[in-house]
């Protein structure tokens, strides 16, 4: 089974900003096993901040994505950036990790806190190179430049200076959490849980710096995970096949699949019950005036109803989940949908292609998609902005 890059982040804003400073974006292609993604913290907080930030990690894609190399495109963003006039400072920082072939790492750093690497949920020091650069001001800035062989269960964090800076001038932290005190929380997270997910990962560092800070964020605070490990799949069963005499078939890919498995759609559910001869429960708890309830079904790890609920799924990827997801205490279907996805790095859909007139009905709300095209969507979201691998079968 090949080794998957599970990348994720989290991230809040300033305490009194609605926007963060800090920006991570992070760019996939398959075709040449190619991860990228980059760390930036505008200076200040807000709009202001949030713009230059993006604006640098977005030249430093298009640049590593385009083969410039990684210390050349370090210098174009030196060059672009503006300069603040009283500090003298450039306007971003920004850390660079460039995942190649056979996952060959580089990483390049600027002005950010170290990033850390964990394998085996020991922390493991990488060589680094010093590179300098011009200042317009006859300072020179330098950046650092390391690169290794990643292995599988590696683990790359990296961090603004709002997760290092946090709890600064408090008894308990008067020169803030450091370096040093993060590191420490990630092996001591790591060696308790050697499967955490990126994505957990990324949030419990984002929470432990927002405590640190009496729930009251000082800075923008933002945390990367990149991870490597075997796969986690889940299967996505939606909608009745395209003829009766196919019902077998689908009940068969259900019952041999190796992962999480996820049944949309009440005909789907009762195809799969009778083929399979196992009952459907419905769960009546936590009901929402907008999602139908899920059910329960034994071997299917959740069983939602069909197009609405998978438009809503659509509707939560395509919004910001940057905390939004664990902020509801009650959970509705399209929630621990979401959930699932967002914790697996394959997702395999099967989608009947049998027409159900209740959706082409005029009468019914626009928005109302026919569930091929939801799916596509939801596909298109897992892989573009979430980075996993999505396949769709039409059964």
């Amino acid at each position: 089974m090949h080794t998957f890059i599970e990348v994720d982040h989290y991230q809040c804003p300033k305490g009194g900003h609605r926007m963060e400073g800090d920006v991570f974006l992070s760019r996939k292609n398959s075709t040449e096993n190619r991860v990228i993604s980059v760390l930036s913290d505008g200076l200040g907080s807000g709009v202001k901040a949030g713009v230059l930030s993006t604006l640098t990690a977005t030249m430093a894609i298009t640049c590593v994505a385009g083969d410039i190399p990684i210390e050349r495109t370090a210098q174009i963003i030196h060059q672009t950036l503006p300069v603040c006039s009283e500090r003298r400072i450039r306007y971003a920082t920004f850390t660079i990790v460039d995942i190649g072939q056979n996952q060959e790492v580089r990483i390049l750093e600027y002005d950010n806190p170290p990033y850390v690497l964990i394998r085996d949920g020991e922390l493991v020091e990488v060589p680094k190179t010093v590179a300098r650069l011009p200042s317009r001001y006859g300072r020179k800035t330098m950046i650092f430049v390391s690169s290794f062989v990643a292995q599988p269960g590696d683990r790359i964090v990296v961090f603004s200076d709002g997760v290092v800076q946090s709890g600064i001038g408090t008894q308990a932290m008067p020169l803030g959490w450091g370096n040093a005190g993060v590191r420490r929380f990630l092996r001591e997270l790591v060696q308790r849980d050697l499967t955490i997910s990126a994505r957990e990962l990324a949030q419990r560092v984002v929470q432990k710096s927002l405590w640190n800070d009496a729930l009251e964020a000082k800075d923008d605070i933002t945390c990367g995970v990149l991870y490597f490990r075997n796969p986690r799949r889940t299967l996505v069963l939606t909608g009745p096949p395209i003829a009766p005499e196919r019902d077998k078939e689908l009940a068969s890919i259900f019952s041999v699949y190796k992962g999480k498995k996820i049944i949309c759609g009440g005909t789907t559910a009762t195809i799969l019950s009778r083929e399979l001869g196992k009952q459907i429960r419905v769960c009546l708890q936590n009901l929402d005036p907008e999602v139908p309830p899920p059910s329960e079904m034994d071997g299917a790890d959740l069983v939602t109803e069909g197009i609405l609920t998978l438009g809503k799924t659509a509707e939560l990827l395509a919004g910001n989940l940057q905390g939004g997801i664990q902020a509801f205490s009650v959970k509705h279907a399209a929630h621990l949908l979401v959930e699932h996805l967002l914790n697996s790095d394959i997702v395999d859909f099967v989608v009947g292609t049998r027409i159900n007139e209740a959706h082409q009905d005029p009468s019914m709300p626009m928005e109302l998609e026919i569930r091929r095209n939801i799916v596509k969507r939801i596909a298109h979201l897992l892989e573009e902005r979430y980075l996993k691998e999505v396949h769709i079968q039409f059964i």
